[in-house]
């Protein structure tokens, strides 16, 4: 991009980026606060993640963008182009390909590896604004380890309807100390989070905070020993391009057969198989 810096941010800005990205890192769970920076694309399309990537991008990186599973909605589309129209770094829709995988709402079928980071979208950081609206006291309450009132909430799910219902977003605690947002990803995704091999940054642009995921950190999704923590059942559902099972599926109404359909979320996953299978 002509005119301006490598990666678009000025350098200062960058490095500011990665000094709290340590002490993210240091600190896994913690959320620490950052002096987010304007961008050309309005909030709410993930600047913070946008942010962590370009100030981790080098110039032998190569870069996957997803938006929900997808290489193509406009979401992924625009920040990977405006990524490496600012970096020209390489960019793929291959997760085994890539070095820097920045995502939305999904985390990749295929398995990372220690020598990957997955930058998520954060819309809202603080797993404690369900449960209290004031951020000088929900740092206290993190502070102090006080979650009582989380713990409540999520039993009030269960004497309303039987179970916890929360579909995304669903809160996990990390390395036995800090409970933590995963960003709204499916709770089917959530188990990817333990003892990954990779590094997970989480950025929140208009809320100005940056947490981390060390590679090989625990973490386990809250829930109670009488009701266990449990994934959607992708059980017996088959995508109709590919024929992958046991993945997350999105699902389809064919209102000439009556039948519901299922494809794959993960779109350069369900590629990547239907190329293996032509061989």
């Amino acid at each position: 991009m002509r005119g301006y810096n490598f990666a678009f941010l000025d350098e200062g800005s960058k490095r500011a980026i990665r000094r709290a990205l340590l002490k993210a890192v240091a600190i896994p769970g913690y959320q620490v606060p950052f002096g987010s920076r304007e961008l050309p694309i309005g909030r709410g399309w993930g600047t913070g993640g946008i942010q962590i990537t370009l100030s981790i991008l080098g110039r032998a990186d190569i870069l996957k963008v997803i938006d929900q599973g997808s290489d193509d909605s406009v979401n992924a589309v625009s920040i990977r182009g405006f990524a490496a129209a600012c970096t020209g770094v390489a960019v793929t829709t291959d997760s085994a390909e890539a070095t820097v995988i920045q995502t939305r709402h999904r985390i990749p079928e295929t398995p990372l590896r220690n020598d990957q980071i997955l930058v998520l979208q954060v819309p809202l950081p603080e797993p404690l604004r369900m449960v209290e609206p004031l951020e000088s006291v929900t740092r206290g309450m993190h502070a102090e380890m006080d979650y009582a009132s989380m713990w409540l909430a999520l039993y009030e799910h269960i004497v309303r309807t039987g179970e916890i219902e929360l579909g995304a977003d669903y809160p996990v605690m990390v390395e036995d100390r800090y409970i933590m947002m995963p960003s709204p990803i499916p709770r089917f995704d959530n188990p990817k989070l333990n003892n990954s091999p990779a590094l997970y940054l989480f950025g929140a642009g208009r809320e100005k905070k940056i947490y981390a995921l060390p590679p090989y950190t625990k973490v386990e999704s809250l829930s109670f020993e009488d009701h266990p923590f449990r994934t959607e059942d992708m059980t017996g559902r088959v995508c109709r391009l590919c024929g992958a099972e046991n993945v997350f599926m999105d699902e389809f109404f064919d209102s000439k057969s009556g039948e519901r359909l299922y494809q794959c979320s993960d779109s350069g996953y369900c590629e990547k198989r239907r190329k293996a299978n032509r061989g």
